[in-house]
């Protein structure tokens, strides 16, 4: 805090000081000066009518008198001592000049063809007494408590940062730096906030993803090493074709649990690129939607209600399809017979929403089921409390939207179900 006052106080003081001291220069010099040439041109015109009416051979003994009683030296020079053109046709045409040298200064004025008038004179000097010395400590001092009350602030919340910033480096992942909305510093302290939360939601993601990967490995693991010892200890090749089918079916799950693993910690990367371009939503969604229909194998009607002129929508194909496909492959395990997918643009931001006609999401549940490997399979009603799927489904769906700007909320659905609506802004496609 002491230095940055004092840097910023003194690089105020020496700039107004300078300023000061050329303003007061530049008033000695255009307005003493010039008071003082007049009072002087007016001496030497009294000396010269004092001259002019006694005689020439009287001139010197006079000028000594003046010289002696007034304090001022007054000396007679010959036209030949004075050079310069300049000088010589100022002094003919009546006009006072000034002679300098490096030790004197004189005021010359002609007094006929062979004499000239000089009168010494010392340029006046000016010296501060005590109470300009005192007006001057207090304006100097109320520069610094204005400093100081502009400073302190902005110090006291850059030492807030820095403590909140080493902490955060300390691995506590608690953001702790009460910056107010007024300060000068408040948008660098938002912005690391936001940084902070995100560091402490990736952590907290990947303890996540750590904790659940190795338990869903767990499962498929005991199964196969127990479908291994029975097939070991089978009578017939039936027997051991069939436990090498349930090994091979764990091998599968295994595959879509890292598949999915993968997927979800691609985009939570934060050097992700999107690969922006323009793609026919009339054609992508459709096609979309008849792949998960037949890939469910279940008796479901999915409807879809495209914006006609959705031809041009500039988006991640790849992302965006594993949005959607994840989104119906949910809406698939819980509908009863019919999923509606709806797409439009609204005013330049694109809605998507898919709808099913199942139990819904309690309100309570619907910002956590967004939580990556979360299930609620256990609190839906008319469910089986069967396992399925690894539950990065829809956290997926929440990255792949947020990586185009947008968001996604869950909301009560007309068909009676849950609706899944995305919006993110329309994007111009890159040249």
């Amino acid at each position: 805090m002491i230095r940055h006052f004092l840097r910023l106080y003194a690089l105020v003081v020496i700039a107004i000081a300078g300023v000061s001291w050329a303003q007061e220069q530049l008033w000695f010099a255009y307005s003493n000066q010039a008071q003082s040439d007049k009072t002087l041109s007016a001496t030497l015109n009294i000396v010269q009518q004092q001259l002019k009416s006694i005689p020439r051979d009287n001139w010197e003994q006079q000028l000594e008198l003046l010289s002696d009683s007034s304090g001022v030296r007054l000396e007679l020079f010959a036209i030949g001592d004075v050079t310069g053109s300049n000088t010589l046709n100022n002094l003919a045409s009546g006009g006072v000049a000034e002679l300098r040298d490096d030790n004197e200064s004189w005021l010359l004025k002609q007094l006929d063809d062979q004499s000239i008038l000089a009168l010494q004179h010392t340029d006046p000097e000016t010296q501060r007494g005590l109470l300009e010395w005192l007006l001057a400590l207090f304006f100097y001092s109320v520069i610094a408590l204005v400093v100081m009350v502009w400073l302190w602030p902005l110090t006291r919340d850059l030492s807030a940062l820095e403590k909140a910033t080493a902490s955060f480096g300390d691995r506590n992942w608690l953001y702790r730096a009460d910056i107010k909305p007024g300060s000068q510093i408040f948008p660098l302290a938002q912005t690391f906030r936001r940084m902070a939360a995100r560091i402490d939601g990736l952590i907290g993601s990947h303890k996540d993803m750590s904790n659940a990967v190795s338990h869903e490995i767990k499962t498929p693991l005991s199964r196969m090493q127990f479908e291994l010892e029975l097939a070991q200890n089978a009578s017939s090749v039936e027997q051991v074709q069939q436990h090498m089918l349930n090994v091979k079916a764990d091998i599968a799950d295994l595959n879509a649990l890292i598949r999915a693993t993968l997927d979800y910690a691609i985009l939570e990367r934060a050097d992700m690129a999107l690969n922006l371009a323009a793609h026919d939503f009339t054609k992508l969604i459709p096609a979309i939607s008849d792949y998960v229909r037949r890939d469910v194998k279940a008796k479901l009607d999915i409807e879809c209600d495209i914006q006609s002129d959705a031809s041009a929508v500039v988006v991640d194909a790849h992302l965006m399809e594993a949005a959607l496909k994840n989104l119906l492959y949910n809406a698939s395990r819980y509908a009863k017979s019919r999923i509606v997918v709806t797409f439009n643009i609204i005013e330049g931001v694109c809605h998507l929403t898919v709808d099913d006609d199942g139990p819904g999401v309690p309100t309570e549940d619907r910002e956590r089921v967004f939580g990556s490997f979360v299930q609620l399979d256990g609190k839906r009603a008319d469910i089986s409390s069967k396992k399925t799927g690894f539950g990065l489904g829809l956290a997926i769906v929440k990255r792949a939207i947020e990586w185009h700007d947008g968001r996604i909320e869950v909301l009560s659905s007309p068909l009676g179900g849950a609706r899944f609506a995305a919006t993110w802004p329309v994007k111009r496609a890159p040249r």
